[in-house]
């Protein structure tokens, strides 16, 4: 078994569902942290879901601890803005389903 840790990222307190340059820009930076992260291997799967619910994404984190994860979760700029939040579990799956 592999140990991974998922990351459920829902809506935080200042979510909004306007679009404005600041919220732009925001977008722009979390997903340019995501790609960062995945470059890292430290991201493994990441993607949002579509039916516009309080949960936005997924992410699978593969590192190797839950204070590594939340450094990684925190990095994020919309975390830091308050509009999204991330749940953490530690997740294990066989060997060789992902990298």
């Amino acid at each position: 078994m592999s140990l991974y840790f998922m990351g459920i990222i829902r809506r935080g307190t200042h979510w909004t569902p306007e679009s404005t340059p600041q919220i732009e820009e925001l977008q722009k930076s979390h997903l340019e942290n995501i790609q960062k992260m995945a470059e890292t291997g430290q991201l493994v799967l990441a993607g949002p879901f579509i039916d516009d619910g309080d949960i936005r994404r997924i992410y699978i984190f593969k590192v190797n601890t839950m204070e590594d994860v939340r450094r990684l979760a925190d990095t994020n700029p919309m975390v830091k803005a308050g509009r999204l939040v991330v749940e953490i579990h530690p997740w294990i799956i066989e060997k060789g389903f992902l990298p």
